[in-house]
This record gives C-alpha cells, sequence and structure tokens, in this order.
C-alpha cells in the first residue's frame, strides 16, 4: 500500500536525493520508530497513536517512556533534542520523521517509507482498535483546505526571508526551491493535492521575476552604451571642424576676458585659444 495521501507532493523533490545505494529497511524502521514508537512495548498503539491517526487517542504521557530503539546504535535514531520540535498531530509528524529519516539512511525514498512502515502503523491502529486503511485514518485526521486557501499560505511561507524572499533570490536554483517549498508544504497542513499545481505557478512567477530583472539590466546597460557612443561621435565631430575648440575659445572670451576679445585685442583671443589647447591634445589621441 502506498502513503500517497501524505507522500505525493514530496515523492518528486525527496527522490532525486536519496537515489544512490541500497536502502536499509532495518535501519529506515529503527530511524522511524524513535519518532513513532515510542514506549510500543508497553503501548502497542504506540505506532497510530503517534504517527497514524488522532482518532486512535493521546499517547501516554508516563515518565517511564522511552524508544523502542533505546539501547541501540543512536546513528539512525531521532535524538530527543530534534524530538522536542516534532508535530503533535499524526499525520504532520509522520511527515516531520520521514524527511528527518530520509537525510540519516541513505538509499532511501518516500517509497521505502510507504511500503515498508505503513503496515507497520496498521498493524498498531489495529491494536487500538481502528481497521481503516493507513490512508483514509490520514485523510481524516488533516484538515483539508480549499486550493485558494494552500495558495496564499504557501506563497506566502515561500515569499518570506527565510525562504526564497519577496525577489525569490534565495530561490534561483530549482534544487533551492524544491527544498524552501517542501518545508512550506509541510507547513501549510493539508495543501498536499494542491502542491503540484502551486509549485508550477510559483516557479512561474519566479522565472518571470528573474526575467524581468534581466531585462532592465539589458537596457540600463544598452543605454550607458548609447550615451557613450553618442558622446564619442560628438567629440568626433568637434575635433573634425575644430568646433569643439571654437565654442572653448567663444566662452573663455565672453566669461574670462575683459574686453571680450573684440577688435584691437587680439591678445586676449591668442590667451583664450592657449587656454583651450586641451581640446588640441584630446582630438590628437582620438585619432
Amino acid at each position: 500500500m502506498k502513503h500517497s495521501a501524505i507522500f505525493s507532493a514530496f515523492a518528486l523533490l525527496f527522490a532525486p536525493t536519496f537515489a544512490f545505494g541500497a536502502c536499509s529497511v532495518a535501519n529506515l524502521t529503527r530511524c522511524l520508530d524513535s519518532a513513532c514508537a515510542i514506549n510500543i512495548g508497553a503501548n502497542p498503539a504506540a505506532r497510530c497513536q503517534y504517527c497514524g491517526s488522532a482518532a486512535a487517542g493521546k499517547p501516554s504521557k508516563s515518565t517511564a517512556m522511552k524508544s523502542i530503539t533505546a539501547g541501540s546504535s543512536a546513528r539512525y535514531n531521532i535524538s530527543d533534542k530534534e524530538l522536542k520540535n516534532a508535530p503533535s498531530e499524526p499525520g504532520e509528524r509522520y511527515v516531520w520523521a520521514t524527511r528527518i529519516c530520509l537525510g540519516k539512511v541513505t538509499g532511501c525514498t518516500t517509497d521505502d517509507v510507504s511500503e515498508n512502515y505503513d503496515s507497520l502503523i496498521e498493524q498498531s491502529c489495529t491494536a487500538a482498535g481502528i481497521s481503516a486503511q493507513m490512508s483514509n485514518l490520514t485523510q481524516k485526521s488533516r484538515k483539508q483546505k480549499t486550493q485558494n486557501e494552500c495558495s496564499n499560505d504557501i506563497g506566502a511561507c515561500i515569499t518570506n526571508d527565510k525562504h526564497c524572499s519577496g525577489d525569490y533570490k534565495n530561490c534561483e536554483s530549482d534544487a533551492d526551491f524544491d527544498r524552501n517549498f517542501s518545508d512550506c508544504v509541510i507547513a501549510a497542513n493539508g495543501c498536499d493535492s494542491f502542491s503540484g499545481a502551486i509549485r508550477s505557478t510559483l516557479i512561474s512567477t519566479r522565472d518571470k521575476i528573474f526575467a524581468n530583472a534581466d531585462a532592465i539590466l539589458a537596457n540600463i546597460v544598452a543605454a550607458y552604451q548609447k550615451t557613450r557612443e553618442n558622446k564619442l561621435k560628438n567629440t568626433e565631430t568637434a575635433c573634425r571642424d575644430s568646433s569643439g575648440k571654437n565654442k572653448c575659445i567663444a566662452t573663455v572670451c565672453n566669461n574670462n576676458m575683459p574686453h571680450k576679445c573684440d577688435v584691437g585685442y587680439e591678445y586676449e583671443n591668442g590667451l583664450a585659444s592657449e587656454l583651450c589647447k586641451f581640446y588640441d591634445v584630446a582630438c590628437d589621441r582620438l585619432k
């Protein structure tokens, strides 16, 4: 049986990451048990209560509780520190534990989790007096939302600075986007069936933002290039017909010479010409 109600949104995201090597079902089960089978020796319904259905009731809060994996290698166990952040709602806890364990036990995928652990949870639910299939239990225990609600929740999460940010600067690669999107789908709770369509919309939004940014940058670069080209053409023209230097001389005569270089004061014109000689130097360099 496939645990499709929970994992359909995440199979595509996680499978490429953990596609190498063979999956150790024993280590994967040990890891999941450290979050879902606490005190199972004294409480056969533990897997159902922790990671199956809220209908199975709340697990015992006895101070004697301990993980079924206590005493075994802690390499594949979810630590006590990590468990402090575990969700209390069974469906969310199962997804949370799966994400942690796929990071600890390499070579495994969400299909390995569904194929090997769902039956253990169903056995535990039977022990608790619940006979429904795991998929039905999960559907009942998780609040379902409308697509608009999910789009709003996931979109707000994705554009948060802790994830992709409003300009998607933290999610330029698909791998970064998928990692953050996975976190936001889990946080939204009850949006699994809409996740594919929402992801496509958000990816399209991201790509448009990047495309617009590239276009704006290209326009700015082109504008500066055009300005430089125009200045160069104007300078070349001013050098070719000496209009640039003549304009300089006229300005100096008008603003700096007491007699404005009028007739009879040709020496002022000579001084102005010397002051504007930098045009000759600049034009020589353009030749």
